[in-house]
C-alpha cells in the first residue's frame, strides 16, 4: 500500500519543508528559536526562564550557523555528505543538547548549590510527592493537611498529576540533594529513552520504497518539533514534567505503526500513569487499535488501561479524599488555592471575564470532548497518522477551552501533528502481513 499524497495545507507544508533539502526550515527553526531564547533571557519575569534563555541562545545560534554552512556547501555543490539527513540529524542532536539538556543540567547544579530560583514549582511538588510516597505510600496531601500549611506554601502542597509522576521525585527522597537527583534529570532520561526507542521503531517500520527518503526527513522534522522547538526545550530545562508524558505517547504511536499494540499500550499507559493529558490520547489510540481487530484492542487495552489503574489504586486505598483533592478538585478550580496556569486562551478568558464563566468554559470543554467521542465512535481513526491528527487537534481544542491552562501545553498538539507526517508514510503492519501471505499464492499462480 502506497500512502496517499498530501493535499491542501499539508501539501503546502510538504513543499516548503523540501526547500534546499530541508535546510531552509532548519535555518528558520534554529534562527527564530535563537531570537525567542534571547528575548526570554532579557524580558522574562521568571528566573528559571531567563537562565534558560541565556544558555539556549548560544546553542540555537551555533546550530543556525552550522545550517548556514550546510546551505553554502549545498549551493556550491560540494561536500554533499555534510548536507544530508545524517548531518542534519547530528545538528538536531547538538541543538537539543545545547538548548535543553545543557541548560537543565546547569540549573540543576546551581539549584543543588543553593540557588532556590533555578526550578519551577512543578519540580518541587514532584520531589515532595516522591518523599510523601516513600514515607506514607501516597504522594498526596489531604485538604486539611494543605490548609494547615502556611498560606504561601499551600500551592506547593498540591500534586495535580497522576501518582506515577511522584516516581521522578524518589531519587531526591532517597539520596538527598545533588544535581543528579533533581527530578528534571530523570524527566530528561525518560524522554531520551522513549524518543530514541520511538525513532528506532519508526525507522524500522515498513515504508513504500519511493517514500523512504521522504520518511526519514519527516521523522527528523517530527523529532525536531518534539525536542528543539523552544516550547519543548524550555519546558524540559525549567520544569519538565510534560516532556516524558509526550515522549511516551509518541512512542505508543510509533509502536502502533510498527504493528505492536501490546507494547504501544504499555507506553501510553505509562504516560497516563503520569498525567491526565495522556488519558484522551489513550482513548484515541484504543479506537485505532479496535480497527485492527479484537485481539489488537485487548492487547493494547491491557497496558493502556491497566497501568493507570494500578498507579491509582495504592493512593486510593491510602487516602481517597486526598487523591480527589489533588487530581480532580484542584485542576477544576475547587482547591484551596487556584492554579497559576492562566494563559489567555479562550477558556481562561471566558472563565475570568463572564458571569458564570467557569461553568461556561467547563461546558464548552465537555462539549468538545463529547464531539470527539462521537467522532471516535462513528469513525475511528484507521491509521496511526490519523490517530495522531485526532490527538493533536483534540488536545488543541482542549487547551483552548480549559479554564486553567498555559502556553507550554501547546507542545502536545505541535508534536502530535508533526508526528502524523512521519506516520503517514509507514505501511500499516496488517497490510504488510497480508502482502507477505499473498506472495506465495501469487508465485504459485505465476
Amino acid at each position: 500500500m502506497v500512502p496517499k499524497a498530501p493535499t491542501g495545507l499539508s501539501a503546502t507544508w510538504s513543499s516548503a519543508d523540501r526547500a534546499a533539502g530541508g535546510l531552509t526550515v532548519d535555518l528558520l527553526l534554529y534562527g527564530l528559536s535563537a531570537v525567542f531564547a534571547t528575548v526570554t533571557a532579557l524580558t522574562s519575569t521568571l528566573a528559571p526562564h531567563r537562565a534558560w534563555g541565556a544558555v539556549a541562545t548560544v546553542g540555537y545560534a551555533t546550530a543556525a550557523v552550522a545550517v548556514t554552512a550546510q546551505m553554502v556547501a549545498r549551493w556550491r555543490g560540494s561536500a554533499s555528505g555534510l548536507t544530508g539527513i545524517g548531518a542534519r540529524a547530528a545538528i538536531t542532536v547538538f541543538a537539543w543538547t545545547a538548548s535543553a539538556l545543557l541548560p537543565m543540567v546547569v540549573q540543576c547544579v546551581q539549584r543543588a548549590a543553593g540557588r532556590v530560583d533555578r526550578a519551577q514549582e512543578e519540580v518541587i511538588v514532584v520531589e515532595q510527592g516522591g518523599l510523601r510516597l516513600l514515607e506514607h505510600g501516597s504522594p498526596y496531601l489531604g485538604r486539611d493537611a494543605i490548609a494547615a500549611l502556611p498560606a504561601g506554601e499551600q500551592l506547593l502542597g498540591y500534586l495535580p498529576y497522576q501518582p506515577g509522576m511522584a516516581l521522578f521525585g524518589l531519587p531526591r527522597a532517597t539520596v538527598g540533594v545533588a544535581w543528579w537527583t533533581d527530578a528534571r534529570v530523570w524527566f530528561g532520561l525518560a524522554t531520551v529513552a522513549a524518543l530514541v526507542a520511538a525513532v528506532a521503531v519508526l525507522r524500522r517500520s515498513p515504508v513504500a520504497r519511493p517514500e523512504t527518503a521522504a520518511h526519514d526527513r519527516a521523522v527528523l522534522r517530527a523529532v525536531q518539533l518534539a525536542t528543539v522547538l523552544p516550547v519543548c526545550a524550555l519546558t524540559l530545562a525549567t520544569g519538565g514534567d510534560d516532556i516524558p508524558v509526550l515522549a511516551f505517547c509518541l512512542l505508543a504511536l510509533a509502536l502502533l505503526a510498527g504493528g505492536r499494540p501490546g507494547a504501544a499500550g504499555l507506553a501510553v499507559g505509562l504516560a497516563a500513569a503520569l498525567k491526565l493529558f495522556a488519558w484522551p490520547v489513550a482513548l484515541v489510540l484504543l479506537g485505532y487499535a479496535g480497527t485492527r481487530g479484537r485481539r489488537a484492542a485487548i492487547r493494547f487495552g491491557v497496558g493502556a488501561v491497566g497501568l493507570p489503574i494500578a498507579a491509582l489504586l495504592p493512593a486510593q486505598l491510602v487516602d481517597s479524599g486526598a487523591l480527589l483533592e489533588n487530581v480532580v478538585h484542584f485542576p477544576l478550580g475547587h482547591g484551596l488555592v487556584h492554579s497559576p496556569a492562566q494563559s489567555p486562551f479562550p477558556g481562561y478568558l471566558i472563565a475570568a471575564t463572564l458571569p458564570g464563566g467557569r461553568i461556561i468554559a467547563a461546558a464548552l470543554l465537555v462539549g468538545a470532548g463529547l464531539a470527539i467521542a462521537v467522532r471516535l465512535a462513528r469513525r475511528p481513526p484507521r491509521t496511526p497518522a490519523e490517530a495522531a491528527l485526532v490527538c493533536g487537534y483534540g488536545l488543541l481544542a482542549a487547551i483552548a477551552l480549559m479554564p486553567s491552562t498555559r502556553f507550554g501545553y501547546l507542545l502536545y498538539p505541535v508534536a502530535f501533528l508533526a508526528w502524523a507526517a512521519a506516520l503517514r508514510m509507514a505501511v500499516p503492519a496488517p497490510a504488510v502481513e497480508e502482502n507477505h501471505r499473498s506472495r506465495p499464492a501469487a508465485a504459485a499462480t505465476s
